[in-house]
């Protein structure tokens, strides 16, 4: 078994505790399904919010769904001139048998156009 890793981001309209809670839930659950993983495969996540984001750490939202033993770390997104604002990017790195070009990175919302 091999540590694969799935990038996702999605995007809020408001910087609330409720937006960036229900936002990163659904991004979460998403990749899960996308990619056929379940919570104990999942070796640990980044979060990053863009630095207009300061209402909730992403990762709460993970807690609240249930991952209490995944280890989960916030991080700050490098503030580049003209980058996509109100932004919440992923990396989940999970065990798998998989390739990694079998996984699929999720983009949601305003975030659709980080990707194709």
């Amino acid at each position: 078994m091999a540590m694969r890793g799935i990038r996702g981001a999605t995007t809020v309209k408001e910087n609330s505790r409720e937006a960036i809670l229900l936002a990163t839930k659904e991004l979460l659950v998403e990749m899960l399904e996308q990619n056929q993983v379940n919570i104990d495969d999942v070796a640990s996540v980044f979060f990053s919010a863009t630095e207009d984001l300061t209402a909730e750490f992403p990762a709460v939202a993970a807690r609240e769904i249930g991952w209490v033993e995944t280890p989960l770390l916030c991080l700050r997104e490098i503030n580049v001139s003209g980058s996509l604002q109100n932004c919440i990017r992923v990396l989940m790195q999970v065990n798998t048998e998989k390739q990694q070009n079998q996984m699929n990175h999720v983009y949601l919302h305003g975030a659709k156009n980080l990707r194709r």
